[in-house]
């Protein structure tokens, strides 16, 4: 009967090292998965929220720039600076 291989066998250690690695690069990719995921979670509640208003024209570069401040700045730091503007 084959003796079990010791912990501190280094072929062991190697084998294990490798099965973590592998591991950790599947971690990796999900975590990338959930950011992406993350990132883009808001637009539902966004969408969702625009179809309950009337919007008067936009022109392309006003969107663009409403949409690019909720990315760089989050829908929280937009809505704040929103809502202290006076009503029209």
């Amino acid at each position: 009967m084959p003796r079990p291989r010791k912990l501190n066998d280094l072929a062991v250690i190697e084998a294990r090292r490798d099965a973590l690695r592998a591991e950790l690069a599947q971690l990796d990719e999900q975590a990338k998965k959930a950011e992406l995921a993350a990132h883009d979670a808001g637009r539902p509640m966004l969408l969702a929220a625009l179809e309950q208003v009337k919007i008067a024209r936009l022109s392309k570069h006003e969107a663009r720039a409403i949409a690019n401040a909720i990315g760089r700045h989050g829908g929280k730091a937009v809505a704040d600076h929103l809502s202290s503007l006076p009503l029209a």
